[in-house]
This record gives C-alpha cells, structure tokens and sequence, in this order.
C-alpha cells in the first residue's frame, strides 16, 4: 500500500510503499530504497523495529493524521496520509475554517508559553500556544483570521489530551 508521509519542517510529502510479507515482517520502499522490517508490539504498546539487521525500539502517538514517532530518545512529528485521503484533503483545500474554532491539546503534556493574551486580534496560521508533549514543543496555530475570544491555556500548567485551550472566532 502507498503512503504519503510529510515529516515536520518538510514542504512535501515523500511516497511510502509498505507491503505485508506475512507473519511480523513487511517491505518498506521509501526514497527509491528497499528495507526488510520485521514489526513486533510489545507489551507496553511500543514497537521493536528491526530493519536490515538493526534493532530500533520505537513508540507511537497518534493524532488524527499526524504521528508523533519517538525512536533513540528523538520526538518526530509525521503526517501520514494514503492516496484516497490525500484526494480528500486536496477537495477540501479551498475551503477556510468558519465560526469559532476551538484549540485543543493534540496530546497530553505541559503548556510552556502562551503567545497571545485574550481579545487579541490573529492572523490564520499565527502561533497561539507553545504545549510540550513527548520531549517536543509543539506550537499550535490559529486555524483562521480572527479575534481570540476565550484563553484557558496558562503557562506552566498539565493538559490533558484534546483540552480545550484557546477559542478563535
């Protein structure tokens, strides 16, 4: 099956080919490259990822499409799609976000920085919220042009997964 997985700072997604060899083990194409990966879950929800002989212990959060993959110590966000849900997203493009958009946590973790104050007026794609998930601060946008109506993030707080931060309207 192929997949489209854009890694974070990226501009454009790469193609991914995964196919099932049976059993624990898959082939991997990816940058014109073949890799043999043998998958076993372990009992605490990570991964034991060998490829090419090489042992790689990988653990997984997820959040819609986007995943969050941290393997030696090393927090990468991934936004993984199949060719079907990219034609969706490319249908959807034009449109804008309406009404009031609410912010929320994408994962658990800590609010480290609040960007803007209650009442400000923001631009779409503006950072809002600095949260510190996983060893990674992740910064949360404005998902349109608007007014900051309500602000519940405060620095130094824990948040759980999808807590409602922000509301942009």
């Amino acid at each position: 099956m192929r997949y489209f997985a854009k890694l974070q700072g990226q501009k454009e997604a790469v193609p991914v080919d995964i196919e099932h060899l049976g059993g624990t083990q898959y082939r991997l194409t990816l940058h014109e490259k073949t890799y043999t990966v043998d998958a076993l879950t372990l009992d605490h929800g990570a991964v034991s990822l060998l490829v090419d002989g090489t042992s790689y212990p990988v653990e997984f959060e997820e959040s819609g499409d986007e995943v969050g993959v941290l393997v030696r110590g090393q927090v990468t966000r991934v936004d993984v799609a199949d060719e079907r849900r990219l034609r969706l997203r490319a249908a959807s493009a034009g449109f804008s976000a309406e009404g009031k958009q609410v912010i929320s946590a994408p994962m658990p973790g800590k609010v480290v920085k609040v960007l803007v104050k209650q009442g400000d007026e923001v631009k779409e794609g503006q950072g809002l919220i600095v949260v510190e998930a996983m060893k990674m601060e992740n910064e949360l946008k404005s998902p349109k042009a608007g007014k900051v109506v309500e602000l519940l993030a405060k620095e130094g707080t824990t948040v759980e997964n999808n807590a409602k931060l922000a509301v942009v309207e």
